[in-house]
């Protein structure tokens, strides 16, 4: 099985996720950020990783998503500001698999990834903010060992699942 991991990463937190998804693969594959990326073919599974933007995949990403063959073998991971498995956390996830309607979508991982503080600064004084804000205070020093683990484990997962189906 032939693999691909892709990311795009702003801020190193979600490459440092998708390095531990591509080294908890046994099988040969390939990491790339989402810029070198170029094409799909030849990939029976590919994990596609984003940071969150407002809530949303963001633009940089969204034509990969949406470009993925019918039927493609596929699962995202992100990093975000958000408490982990909280409503602001999930919405990134959704709008992804939203865009890969026509794709095999076999799971998803997210965990949270620290937040620059000047970015938390500069939306503190908005209301429509605050409790993003609170929440991405919580995310110093993520990913950490435990949300590594947690992301080797999904590769696991995910691997097993593409196995299955594509036996």
């Amino acid at each position: 099985m032939k693999i691909l991991v892709t990311y795009l990463s702003q801020t190193g937190n979600t490459e440092k996720v998708a390095r531990a998804i591509y080294e908890s693969i046994e099988f040969a594959g390939d990491i790339l950020p989402l810029q070198e990326a170029k094409s799909v073919e030849g990939y029976d599974l590919v994990f596609v990783g984003f940071p969150v933007h407002a809530n949303s995949v963001p633009p940089k990403v969204q034509p990969f998503i949406k470009g993925l063959p019918r039927d493609q073998f596929v699962a995202f991971f992100h990093t975000h500001g958000a408490l982990r498995g909280s409503e602001l956390a999930r919405t990134g996830l959704e709008n992804a698999v939203s865009l890969a309607a026509h794709s095999n979508v076999l799971g998803t991982f997210a965990c949270q990834g620290q937040v620059k503080p000047a970015l938390i600064e500069a939306l503190l004084s908005k209301p429509e903010h605050m409790k993003w804000c609170e929440e991405a205070q919580a995310a110093e020093g993520h990913p950490d060992k435990a949300d590594i683990a947690d992301a080797r484990e999904f590769a696991a997962e995910i691997l097993a699942r593409a196995t299955s189906l594509k036996a």
